[in-house]
C-alpha cells in the first residue's frame, strides 16, 4: 500500500475519532508507517483547527470529552461569532418561531435575541435554552434525546417529535464545514442527525459560522446546499468561497469584525464575562 499523505492521514485520524473517540500515537505510527514525530505534528495541526483534543499518548475527539469543551469553543473566534450573530439577528422579529442548534455561534445569536418578545424557540442546546428561560418570555421547546456533555446538547432521532407540529419559520445552524456539493456539515454523526431533523421542518435555513470554518474538513452533511436559504459569516471568509455559493444562488452575508484580537472581549468596560462566571450572559459572547 502506498504511503498516505498528510491530508489522507488527517482524514483517517478523524474517521477513527468519529468511530471510537480516541486515537493513540503508537498505533497510528504502526498503521501509517511514519514516525511518532510526524503523527504528533498531524495531531497538533488538527487540534489547532479545533477538531480534536490532545491527551497523553494520543488524542480524543472534541465530542468525546466532558471537560471544558463547550467553554473552550465558546471563546474561540469570539469577536467574529458576535459579529455574525448580530447580523443574523436582524432576520428575527417579535413572535417568530425559530430553531437554534447547540453551536456556540447560535448561543451568541440567542444573546442578541433576548430583547425579542414572544418568541417560540426550538433548540437542542442546553445553554441556549437556559439563556432564553432566564432572560426572556420565550416559549422554549427542548426536543429531548441523549445528553452530550461536551457539547451541552441533546441529540437523537427527534423527527417524530417535530413532524406534524407545524412549520418553523427560521432555522439557524452552526457547522464545522461546508461546500456547494455537500451542503452544511458537522464532524459528529449524532449532532448532524439532530440538525437534519430540525432543519427539515424549517421554512428558511441559515448557516451561521465564523470564517475559520469555511474550508475545514467535516464528515456528515446535515442540510443539502439546495435547502440553504443563506449563509452568515464574517469578513474573513475567502472570496472564492463566497463566489462558489453565489453560483448556486445562495447569498453569503459577511459581517465586519471589530478591530482587535479575535478572542478579545468586546463588551462594555466593566461588564462581567458571563461565560467565565457560568451565568447566562447579557448581550454579546460565542
Amino acid at each position: 500500500m502506498r504511503p498516505l499523505d498528510e491530508f489522507e492521514r488527517e482524514q483517517a485520524i478523524l474517521l477513527d475519532l468519529e468511530i471510537s473517540g480516541r486515537v493513540m500515537v503508537n498505533e497510528l505510527t504502526e498503521r501509517f508507517g511514519v514516525s511518532a514525530v510526524t503523527i504528533r505534528k498531524d495531531l497538533g495541526a488538527l487540534e489547532r483547527r479545533d477538531l480534536l483534543l490532545r491527551v497523553r499518548g494520543g488524542a480524543v475527539s472534541s465530542g468525546h470529552t466532558d471537560e471544558g469543551a463547550w467553554t473552550m469553543r465558546v471563546r474561540h473566534s469570539r469577536k467574529a461569532k458576535r459579529a455574525v450573530a448580530r447580523a443574523a439577528a436582524e432576520l428575527v422579529g417579535h413572535g417568530d418561531v425559530i430553531a437554534l442548534d447547540s453551536s456556540t455561534t447560535c448561543y451568541h445569536l440567542a444573546q442578541e435575541l433576548v430583547t425579542r418578545r414572544n418568541l417560540v424557540v426550538i433548540t437542542n442546546g442546553l445553554r441556549t435554552a437556559t439563556l432564553f428561560m432566564e432572560q426572556t418570555n420565550a416559549m422554549v421547546l427542548l426536543p429531548g434525546g441523549v445528553l452530550r456533555r461536551a457539547a451541552e446538547s441533546l441529540v437523537g432521532p427527534i423527527g417524530d417529535l417535530l413532524t406534524g407540529r407545524g412549520r418553523i419559520q427560521l432555522g439557524f445552524f452552526g457547522l464545522v464545514g461546508l461546500s456547494p456539493k455537500n451542503g452544511l456539515m458537522d464532524i459528529s454523526a449524532e449532532e448532524s442527525q439532530t440538525k437534519a431533523f430540525m432543519a427539515s421542518v424549517c421554512d428558511q435555513v441559515y448557516g451561521v459560522f465564523d470564517s475559520s470554518k469555511a474550508e475545514r474538513f467535516a464528515l456528515h452533511p446535515f442540510v443539502p446546499a439546495d435547502r440553504v436559504t443563506g449563509l452568515y459569516t464574517d469578513d474573513g471568509v475567502p472570496p472564492h468561497v463566497v463566489a462558489s455559493w453565489a453560483e448556486i444562488g445562495v447569498p453569503v452575508h459577511r459581517a465586519v469584525v471589530p478591530a482587535g484580537r479575535a478572542d478579545e472581549p468586546d463588551s462594555p468596560a466593566g461588564e462581567p464575562d458571563p461565560v467565565a462566571e457560568g451565568a447566562g450572559p447579557p448581550a454579546g459572547t460565542p
